[in-house]
């Protein structure tokens, strides 16, 4: 079932090169601490330990450092013992000023363990920074911009120099630019170019993307299950047993590396195909001789057992998220989701939000749905936005009006001003028809009216695939197929279109209505089909199998690095008002 990739594409670095360097300098950090004999998980209760030195390996995050009270709880007790905090993957100011509040900055040695990018597979490298889009995004903080831009700096020094940098954003010019200071302060080594151009785009740029449910296999899985760092916890309804099992998901499972990247409705066929083919491998035992059987258990049994163990578990996954999906009503719900993306009947879309919110089916997915909705509709109409948001509290509770304020300052759920989608022809003949029985066409017909950003970017780029035409789903003609063939990602689209122009020529109109920020320079020229694309503020793995696809398509190769793994469930709870 994985699709074959072009013949001419070109292999992939070597990231394991990127963990053994921060493996080596972490032992080098740790051998001058002295008989390590134990690892605590940082936490706000007092540490038991009668080692007279402590060392703390922590993110540079201001809560994590107020954990760090044990250095006064020790003076207190008239105890000495020496302390020090490793910052990863820097330190900053605003953690030491925290010691120093606290009164034990003098008491602290600090270090930092520029440990920036953690590869979770052959082609995804991440940062595991969550808090980079909530940080930035919402509060303005842009302190890991420097962090992204040290990250880039750390690839092209690995596996550079890069040929030619495209991005768009305001973060990501800033994350460019922070590496071109980089660059110019340290020394330029000439070695052989392992990745070609990189693309930078940040999340804004394209809400609409993760704001969509995920309907191939491993975005379905990181949905339901969540994957933390490449790897799932399945719980006992997955292992048809009392015990719940982690699996590191990637390509060295390859049952898991057949199926990733594959429509939801195409993985039960292949899973019960696979199942046969095992069966049938098994059963060349019979007939064998005794050299025979020693041969197959000494070189086939081990990886048939651990292929009909991955097996098990892949089909226990799926038969668990179909339960769910169809118990959530998925069907209707993408239905919903779908029309909202065409433009189409947006009444019958709020009235489904509306009952969303009213059955109380998910706290999040309602938020999820109503910043869709105000994505694609450029906003919510007045009315509209007061009779949701209040729905919305007397169902969840007032305590989400902070909630709101976030969603809003982030441009996810906002509020339409007065007059900024009604042309002036729209404008008279909503006044013409004042009387209340006509009331309800008035609404309906503004609504369907808006010339949104986003319904300018689909019909510029073509987003929405004609919904009139037969979507194979089996045979991909387009990265559509990610989302059942309704809607090509934007951001994945972006890539398509600046790869292919070599640049922004072209795509003005699409900048503008992107409030630009977009950049092209050519540090060099090279022919190397590696395409490295940054996503700051997240990435889904639904965007990941989209390039994987154009990269097959294109005889490209695609690395994704990304400041984490995001998803509909984790974008909105980084907005939550009571999120830490």
């Amino acid at each position: 079932m994985a699709h074959s990739a072009r013949r001419d594409s070109p292999e992939l670095p070597d990231f394991s090169l990127l963990k053994r360097l921060a493996r080596d300098q972490l032992i080098y950090l740790l051998e001058q601490q002295h008989e390590v004999d134990k690892l605590y998980k940082v936490e706000y209760k007092p540490i038991v330990s009668t080692s007279d030195q402590l060392c703390f390996l922590i993110r540079p995050r201001i809560q994590t450092v107020k954990w760090i009270y044990v250095a006064n709880a020790d003076k207190a007790a008239g105890r000495f013992r020496r302390y020090k905090i490793i910052f990863t993957p820097q330190k900053f100011y605003a953690c030491e000023a925290v010691l120093e509040e606290q009164g034990i900055f003098g008491d602290v040695t600090t270090d930092e363990w520029a440990f920036y990018l953690l590869p979770l597979d052959d082609d995804i490298i991440s940062l595991e920074l969550p808090e980079f889009f909530r940080d930035n995004f919402l509060a303005g903080d842009q302190r890991w911009v420097r962090t992204a831009g040290s990250a880039l700096h750390l690839l092209h020094t690995v596996y550079g120099p890069f040929s030619k940098i495209h991005g768009i954003g305001r973060f990501s010019k800033m994350a460019y630019e922070s590496w071109r200071e980089q660059v110019e302060e340290g020394e330029t080594k000439a070695r052989q170019a392992e990745i070609g151009k990189v693309f930078l785009i940040d999340r804004d740029v394209d809400y609409v993307t993760p704001l969509c449910s995920q309907v191939v296999y491993e975005g379905l899985v990181d949905d339901i299950f969540r994957i933390k760092c490449g790897c799932v916890e399945f719980g006992t309804d997955v292992t048809s047993s009392d015990k719940r099992v982690k699996v590191m998901l990637n390509s060295q499972d390859k049952v898991f590396d057949e199926i990733r990247n594959e429509h939801f409705s195409n993985v039960f066929g292949f899973l019960s195909q696979k199942a046969k083919n095992l069966q049938t491998a098994y059963d060349k035992r019979r007939g064998m001789d005794i050299q025979q059987i020693k041969t197959f258990v000494s070189e086939e049994l081990k990886g048939l057992k651990q292929e009909h163990r991955l097996l098990s578990l892949h089909i226990g996954a799926s038969e668990s998220m179909m339960k769910k999906k169809t118990k959530q009503d998925f069907q209707e719900l993408l239905k919903t989701e779908h029309s909202l993306l065409e433009g189409f009947e947006i009444r019958e879309c709020i009235t489904f939000i509306e009952e969303h919110i009213n059955r109380q089916v998910s706290m999040i997915e309602s938020l999820r749905l109503l910043c869709l909705l105000s994505i694609t509709e450029n906003g919510l109409l007045p009315k509209d936005y007061r009779s949701l948001k209040a729905q919305y509290l007397q169902s969840y509770g007032v305590d989400h009006l902070l909630t709101f304020a976030n969603l809003k300052q982030s441009g996810l759920l906002v509020e339409q001003q007065p007059g900024e989608t009604l042309t002036v022809m729209e404008s008279k003949v909503g006044k013409l028809v004042n009387d209340k029985a006509a009331g309800k066409l008035t609404d309906a017909f503004s609504s369907l009216a808006k010339k949104s950003h986003f319904r300018a970017l689909s019909k510029k780029l073509n987003l929405v695939p004609k919904s009139d035409e037969e979507y194979d789903l089996r045979v991909p003609r387009d990265m559509a197929y990610i989302f059942s063939g309704a809607y090509v990602p934007l951001s994945c689209k972006l890539v398509e279109q600046v790869l292919e122009r070599d640049g922004w020529t072209g795509l003005e109109e699409v900048t503008r209505l992107l409030n630009g920020h977009e950049f092209s320079v050519t540090a060099k020229n090279d022919a190397q089909r590696i395409v490295l694309v940054m996503f700051l503020g997240g990435c889904t793995f639904s965007e990941i199998s989209a390039l994987r696809f154009l990269g097959r398509e294109r005889g490209y190769k695609f690395i994704v690095v990304t400041t984490a793994i995001t998803n509909s469930s984790r974008l909105i709870e980084t907005l939550l008002d009571n999120h830490a």
